[in-house]
């Protein structure tokens, strides 16, 4: 698992789910018509290797409050960059915990389940949650629109 903090909370992810990890260099502004104000989340995009990824703020995502980001989670075999405040470090899980029935809505997507490390209860996601097919879809289309790359 990558530990990683936004604004101040700590969150995990599958190691097996980041193609990479970079700074911020290289994102540009993501503005597209109509559908930059329907998914308010996406905030970049980024080329990398002929292919155009989606930088989604994870902050946003979350619901939680505005943070300065500085990292960037480049995920496998997805179209999708995660923004997060910092990268804490890798580490093994001994057990996935069920979310508990209070975790409600949105929140049963986000994340896969829970984790124990290092004694704090840690939340591990979902890496197909950041975008939706149905979002990616969308994306795809009016960037085909528009004549630019078209990410699979």
């Amino acid at each position: 698992m990558i530990l990683f903090t936004v604004a101040g909370y700590k969150f995990a992810i599958a190691a097996g789910a980041v193609k990479e990890i970079r700074g911020m260099e290289g994102l540009h502004p993501f503005r597209l018509g109509g559908i930059s104000a329907r998914i308010d989340k996406l905030k970049y995009t980024m080329e990398r290797d002929g292919t155009t990824y989606f930088v989604v703020d994870a902050g946003t995502h979350f619901c939680l409050p505005v943070s300065p980001p500085s990292r960037v989670l480049v995920l496998r075999n997805s179209p999708t960059a995660v923004l997060v405040d910092s990268t804490d470090r890798m580490t093994e899980i001994s057990a996935l915990h069920a979310l508990p029935r209070a975790f409600t809505c949105d929140e049963r997507e986000w994340y896969r389940g829970l984790a124990v490390v290092g004694g704090e209860v840690v939340p591990v996601v979902n890496p197909g949650a950041f975008l939706s097919k149905n979002e990616q879809e969308i994306l795809n289309a009016g960037l085909e629109r528009l004549g630019g790359v078209a990410v699979g």
